[in-house]
């Protein structure tokens, strides 16, 4: 049983920072990308940034510049580096992981429970 389990959300004043971590654990052998989405009430769930097992990133253009993401695969664990946030950053933020149970297995995604990151103005 793999489980995806998200922490560091909250409230924070406009131009603040958060670092949101979310670790994988159960029967993993391998990870693929791994990432964040948000999501807002009444809305789809859009990418925030995305890390491929190689290192290689995307980011939302409405972060970019302010956001970092980034992995330690020894610990399945994936990073957001949140900065100068604005009250429009305010969201639920869900983890992503495309994991493999087997080697040479194929590769499932996986979501967090989602935590509530919130910037007031």
């Amino acid at each position: 049983q793999v489980q995806l389990v998200e922490s560091g959300g909250g409230l924070v004043q406009a131009g603040g920072s958060l670092r949101l971590s979310c670790t994988a654990s159960g029967s993993i052998f391998s990870t693929n990308a791994m990432g964040w989405y948000r999501q807002a009430p009444g809305k789809q769930r859009e990418l925030v940034a995305l890390i491929r097992s190689g290192g290689m990133t995307n980011y939302a253009d409405s972060v970019k510049g302010r956001f970092a993401i980034s992995r330690d695969n020894a610990k399945n664990t994936v990073y957001l580096q949140m900065n100068s946030l604005k009250p429009e950053d305010t969201d639920v933020y869900y983890c992503y992981a495309e994991l493999s149970a087997q080697a040479m297995g194929e590769y499932d995604a996986y979501w967090g429970q989602g935590t509530q990151v919130t910037v007031s103005s």
